[in-house]
């Protein structure tokens, strides 16, 4: 594949710069000259590991016989786009616009699995009726044909969201880990989306400034932060719940040191 066809394959797809260098592991300043025509003969190892992004849903396709997915401008996406993705390649889609989502950090995942774990213990041991439920799970956030979110954590409260196929319309408490990759996602555009679509309560779990921001969208309460050294009440239950990030920040603490 010539750097022209690349190029018009980027068009096509809708990738930003960004996209290009979380799946070709090309960096960032490097994808960002060679695609605004700055450095016009890249090294031959860079070329393959982009072409090898461009090529990847077609080859996956082909092998499964599957048409490739609708190509089209971002912000005309829908979710029949969306389910012709290959599964290998995780995305979400936000009005219309596919984002990719890059492999997590330990860290990501780590926290994901600890924040989890003590919802779940105190669901259970309240006997409630709210569910837990760690990503990767659809949510058709706004019960329409242009969104599909992946959050690191939900807790749905209303049983009858939760089909088989996804979670539809707004859970009530959605937790997000902040990476690099997806920060700016989480902070601005699905920040918008979550209150806007009725989330009751979303955090933002940033591992680097090691901080919890807190929006309690039902009782008007926003931009609260907290240290890895706080309690932090789950608001959506009164703050019955709360978690030690103490103790959150001791189980990932080795990562830090």
């Amino acid at each position: 594949m010539t750097l022209e066809e690349m190029k018009a394959r980027k068009k096509e797809l809708g990738y930003t710069y960004e996209q290009i260098s979380h799946l070709s592991g090309v960096p960032l300043g490097t994808v960002q000259k060679i695609f605004s025509g700055v450095t016009s003969a890249p090294r031959y190892d860079t070329l393959i590991a982009l072409e090898r992004i461009f090529e990847k849903t077609e080859h996956a396709r082909a092998e499964e016989g599957k048409p490739v997915y609708t190509t089209k401008r971002q912000g005309e996406y829908t979710l029949e786009d969306y389910d012709q993705i290959p599964d290998e390649r995780r995305v979400e889609l936000i009005d219309g616009v596919i984002y990719d989502m890059s492999a997590p950090a330990s860290v990501h995942q780590l926290l994901i699995g600890l924040l989890y774990a003590k919802l779940l213990a105190y669901v259970t041991a309240e006997k409630g009726r709210c569910l837990p439920i760690v990503s990767p799970v659809d949510v058709q956030l706004d019960c329409d044909d242009r969104t599909m979110v992946q959050p690191d954590i939900v807790v749905v409260c209303d049983r009858d969201k939760v089909i088989k196929r996804c979670i539809y319309g707004a859970p009530d408490l959605v937790i997000e880990i902040l990476s690099p990759s997806t920060r700016k996602k989480d902070m601005v555009i699905k920040l918008n989306k979550y209150m806007n679509a009725g989330v009751r309560e979303y955090w933002m779990v940033d591992p680097d400034k090691r901080n919890v921001i807190v929006y309690d969208f039902e009782h008007d309460n926003y931009l609260m932060i907290y240290g890895f050294d706080a309690k932090i009440p789950v608001n959506i239950w009164d703050g019955d719940c709360e978690i030690d990030f103490q103790e959150v920040y001791d189980y990932v603490r080795f990562l830090y040191e």
